[in-house]
């Protein structure tokens, strides 16, 4: 069951939650962690694979998206749709989904289908109906959805997919993680088992249940039906890391359906996995700069000098921030609709950038976004099938799933000084500029 404690920080208390969390480990190698709440009859499993876009194979684009179709194409004893049909029957919700280093899958049921869910996710861990019917079906509906988000879409894929190949130098933090085309459709049949085979082992995953059962019951049910799977080495993850930027890097990509121009820029960030108290606090100095009307480039570029229509600031791909190991970064954004204001913009952000490395926060600026970031910590937990998922998550990429409750504990020790330090890392020469040209025209 869930506690409270206050933390203070700055003068603005926090309050610590936390929840009883169960650990096991299994003997073909499977992360279990338990959270057991039994406030309400609700349950939420989530299973999390290490790996994800920056593990593919060059050739391969796309390819662990891909695989995340067809792990929902039918399972060792159940048939295309089946997973599906048994989630829903038992009141239920499903879905999964891919990121740079993990792949989700996850479901809420109520607690009387715990088992039911169990079966389900140990089935497809088992193995996967890897044909070249579900293959070519999957390639089919994968090029359909990079149409529909990227190609036929104004701004599709900015900047997750036009910034890193300007900020990094290697295939694997560089390449289109939703993947090309022709690489999309040589993929075959053996790439998938292979895929599966390297990645797809229990002791290279994490299963995470939060929600309504006793946990003694729990290990007992999931030994049951994930200890079977047979047991296969987990793979050596690579070393990702890249070289630091010693000079800007500018870009340009064009966008036949934007209606007026953008603007993306990139920087790299320490480390989160060696420094979390440095990227904790490059992560509130992002919240000072464009959380909400009150943030510095909101009043400066949108309110005040009128240059953008809109602007934000965020770490990570994806705008969660303790998703990625290293390397990651923060993004700038913006669209506005004069392109001869492009380098009017980018001096405005150094200028505002400037003033916090010198000045540090206004007064209540960082207890304001820190208090925020508490409460969106407070608001992932709320929820059973968001908490089994950040668990799984913080688990997973940091070896430590409680790390999540001591979030706010964490935030409420960064320092004025810490963001001043944090701004003044973020240089011309730490970052890439990629500008979205709009309509084709040059």
């Amino acid at each position: 069951m869930p506690s409270n404690k206050p933390a203070v920080a700055g003068g603005a208390a926090l309050r610590a939650v936390s929840f009883e969390l169960v650990h096991h480990t299994l003997g073909n190698g499977l992360r279990v962690v338990l959270a057991p709440d039994r406030s309400a009859p609700v349950v939420g499993i989530s299973v999390l694979y290490d790996v994800g876009f920056r593990s593919e194979p060059e050739g391969r684009t796309g390819f662990a998206h891909l695989f995340e179709h067809l792990m929902f194409q039918g399972s060792a004893n159940l048939e295309k749709l089946e997973h599906f049909r048994y989630v829903q029957a038992s009141g239920g919700i499903f879905n999964g989904s891919t990121h740079l280093d993990y792949t989700n899958y996850f479901e809420s049921l109520p607690s009387n289908a715990f088992e039911r869910g169990l079966f389900l996710e140990a089935d497809r861990m088992r193995s996967p109906r890897i044909t070249d019917e579900n293959m070519a079906n999957q390639i089919a509906v994968v090029k359909e959805e990079i149409r529909v988000n990227v190609l036929n879409r104004p701004y599709g894929g900015f900047p997750w997919l036009v910034l890193p190949p300007v900020l990094f130098d290697t295939f694997p933090n560089a390449h289109n993680g939703y993947g090309g085309f022709e690489d999309l459709q040589n993929a075959t049949v053996q790439d998938a088992s292979t895929f599966f085979d390297s990645y797809y082992a229990p002791a290279n995953a994490v299963l995470c249940v939060a929600g309504d059962f006793d946990s003694d019951n729990a290990v007992e049910l999931i030994e049951r039906h994930f200890a079977g799977i047979r047991r296969r080495k987990k793979p050596v993850r690579p070393d990702f890391s890249e070289s630091l930027l010693i000079e800007e890097r500018r870009a340009t990509v064009v966008d036949p359906l934007a209606p007026m121009p953008a603007l993306a820029l990139g920087y790299r960030v320490p480390d989160p996995g060696v420094d979390l108290h440095t990227y904790l606090a490059t992560l509130l100095l992002a919240e000072i700069l464009s959380d909400g009307d009150a943030s510095r480039l909101q009043r400066t570029l949108v309110q005040s000098k009128r240059l953008v229509t809109d602007i934000g600031a965020y770490l990570g791909t994806f705008g969660d921030p303790l998703e990625e190991r290293d390397p990651t970064r923060l993004n700038i954004t913006a669209h506005y609709p004069d392109r001869s204001a492009t380098d009017r913009i980018i001096a405005a952000v150094d200028d505002e950038l400037d003033r916090l490395a010198m000045a540090g926060p206004e007064p209540g600026e960082l207890d304001r976004v820190r208090t925020k970031l508490a409460a969106t910590v407070y608001r992932e937990l709320d929820q059973v099938m968001n908490r089994s998922l950040e668990f799984a998550k913080f688990e997973l990429l940091f070896g430590k799933a409680s790390l999540i409750l001591g979030l706010p504990g964490l935030l409420a020790e960064i320092t004025d000084d810490d963001i001043r330090a944090a701004a003044g890392r973020l240089i011309p020469a730490s970052r890439a500029v990629v500008e979205l040209i709009p309509g084709g025209s040059a």
